[in-house]
Order: structure tokens, then sequence, then C-alpha cells
């Protein structure tokens, strides 16, 4: 994912109400962006450590600038944009990286399924039959050991349970975690933070469901999965 234009270095300096957060440029400037992630960003952020944002062009925006990519306490960086994701797997997809998920003709995106009336991340389709992929974005790292999720998830475990049942039925079912985090070696439930979804991806994973975790290379000009790394 190339970006464009290329994002603007800053400081951070707080994370607050969930979407909100305070930079200063280089140059002394010192105003809120817009904080684009509804989880807790456990692990992945630090005060006063290096960010980047994007400038959205918007002026009739009340928040133009959005956060971007993060420094963690151990100096790695973090994709904390969650609304990144899918688009990143659909490229990694598209280019040929994830070899797991090739042959199929056609992708379309937030198709409504299953009993809980959800919608799937990506619906891919061909000769072969469905394949329903769920994304989710992982920035939690203890370590070099990545976790998901990183605050109570009980939108997480649902669409477990929608995957459980379709993996059931014999169509393909697959979690996908995007590891937005370049210093995540390995994935894993978090289960000491949401036990309820450890256990839902127990049940998951043992009806079928496969799970496949890809991580990021991250630079101020471009965002793209690279390396398929394992899940736990």
């Amino acid at each position: 994912m190339k970006l464009h234009p290329p994002l603007q270095q800053a400081t951070l300096l707080r994370r607050y109400k969930r979407f909100l957060a305070d930079i200063e440029t280089p140059a002394g400037e010192v105003f809120t962006i817009h904080c684009p992630n509804t989880g807790s960003m456990k692990n992945c952020w630090a005060e006063n450590t290096p960010c980047w944002y994007s400038d959205s062009g918007n002026p009739k925006r009340k928040y133009r600038h959005t956060l971007e990519v993060t420094t963690t306490p151990e100096g790695a960086l973090a994709g904390v944009n969650t609304g990144r994701a899918n688009a990143l797997v659909e490229e990694a997809i598209a280019s040929g990286v994830v070899a797991e998920l090739q042959g199929y003709e056609t992708l379309r995106r937030e198709v409504r399924y299953g009993s809980e009336n959800s919608r799937i991340d990506l619906l891919l389709s061909g000769s072969a039959g469905d394949c329903y992929v769920e994304v989710k974005n992982v920035t939690l790292a203890e370590g070099d050991r990545g976790y998901f999720p990183d605050a109570v998830s009980s939108r997480g475990a649902k669409h477990l349970r929608e995957l459980q049942q379709l993996a059931q039925t014999g169509v393909r079912a697959v979690l996908f975690y995007c590891v937005q985090h370049t210093g995540i070696e390995t994935v894993q439930a978090a289960r000491d933070i949401d036990p309820a979804y450890a256990a839902a991806l127990d049940a998951a994973t043992a009806a079928g469901v496969e799970v496949l975790a890809y991580r990021a290379e991250i630079s101020t000009e471009e965002i793209a999965l690279r390396k398929p790394i394992p899940f736990r």
C-alpha cells in the first residue's frame, strides 16, 4: 500500500478519549489528530516518542490528520490505523503474497452472512467454492509475541462463532491476523485479556477454521504485508 502523500513525522504526546491524540511537529506546533483505533493500544505507544500521521487534505474535517504509526516502548513500529487492515490483506492476496489464498476469481467486501447478521471482511469465490476471510489487526506485543485482542472483544468472539458455523458445513473459513507491528514474530490469543475470545478461537479452530498471520513492513511511504509468521 503506497502512501500518497508520505506520512509526516511528529512526537506523540498523548492518546486519550480513545479517538484523539495530541502531537507536536518538528516545528513545535501542537495539535489534536484523529486516532482510528477502538482498542486499548496496549504496549504499542509511549508518550514523547516518534509517530507518523497522514493528512486528509480536507479542511472541513474536524480533525483532518490521522495517527497512522506509533513507536513502541521497545522501539518497534506499530500501524495503529485499523481501517487499513482489510485493504492490506486484499492487496497481499491480489499480489500473490498470501500463497494460501490464491486461485479465486472474485473478491467481494463486507458481505452479509451468518445467523448473527455479520459482515465478512473478504469473500473469495471461484470454481473450488467460497472462502470467507475475517481480518483482525494485531499490534499488542510482549517481547516478540503478538496477541489478539488487546481489549475484551465480544464482536471478535461473535465473528469466530460465525466462522465456526461455516466450517462445520464444509465452507472454507479463515481468520487472518494482519500484524502491523515490526517486532512481532508469532501470534496467539490474549487469554488473560479475553478468555471468552480465546475459548471461541479454540472451538473455531477445532471445527476447521484456518488461521493465517502475516506481518507488515512499515515505512513513511508504504505499508505492506510481506511475511507469514506462526500462529500459536
